[in-house]
């Protein structure tokens, strides 16, 4: 890891984009390998084989699939060894091709820097760890629920959140839809300031029932900014354009 004191601010962002450049985000693309062969073997992806029985067979396959590697926020709370599991094991789940496209893809564009920053070892136990605490945040919330949840996005929330205070003037490709999808450059504070809100707008939209786990991305995104801001204080940010990904938010 590149230590602020050791290098200025031109040499620590030249350091990042090479380290990047030349592969140098091990547990960022672990992750994203992980997440799609986990997918590719689950009755999900249409590749793990047919399910005898037809279409009832295969929906109540992927039933048990979910009961048992997702978050059951009425089963968290009672504390058994399995369920206290499953804030971990969810983290690799996704219920659809486009959920896991769409989560690898910002993984993909904002992993690589923030694991170069914080370290490989660091960067597995943030991750992990934030997005274990985002989805036990979105269990608290809604206690009684019995629907299961699955994703990684609570953990690339907090990936999101890091980057946004470690690279507050770093630049991305962005894909905006009220601006017909035109791929313009923006500061990446901008493109996750705006996403930010979006989650905040939706889970304050959402009712009271589950549904998809905007709390959880809001949670992931807050503890990952402040984990970033109490572990590398004002000197460690880079405050220069540091690499250019594609992101589509």
């Amino acid at each position: 890891m590149i230590e602020w004191r050791q290098a200025g601010w031109r040499t620590t962002a030249g350091r990042i984009r090479e380290a990047v450049a030349s592969g140098g985000a091990p547990v960022a693309h672990g992750l994203i390998g992980v997440c799609g062969v986990v997918f590719l073997i689950s009755p999900l992806s249409g590749f793990g084989g047919a399910v005898r029985g037809g279409e009832d067979a295969l929906l109540a396959a992927q039933a048990a699939y979910f009961e048992r590697w997702g978050v059951i926020p009425a089963e968290l709370w009672e504390g058994s060894a399995h369920a206290l599991i499953t804030p971990f094991t969810a983290l690799f789940v996704h219920g659809s091709w486009l959920h896991l496209l769409g989560n690898l893809l910002f993984l993909y564009v904002f992993g690589a820097m923030t694991e170069e920053r914080m370290g490989r070892v660091r960067f597995a136990l943030f991750y992990v760890g934030c997005g274990y605490a985002a989805l036990v945040c979105y269990a608290a919330a809604h206690a009684d629920s019995e629907q299961t949840l699955v994703g990684a996005s609570g953990a690339i929330s907090a990936v999101l959140g890091a980057f946004l205070y470690l690279f507050p003037r770093a630049r991305v490709t962005s894909l905006f839809p009220f601006l017909f999808f035109l791929p313009l450059r923006f500061p990446a504070w901008i493109v996750l300031v705006f996403w930010f809100a979006l989650q905040w707008a939706a889970a304050q939209s959402a009712g009271s029932g589950p549904g998809v786990a905007y709390l959880a991305h809001v949670a992931g995104f807050a503890v990952g900014f402040l984990y970033a801001w109490g572990l590398h204080g004002r000197r460690a940010r880079v405050k220069v354009p540091a690499t250019e990904g594609d992101s589509q938010p």
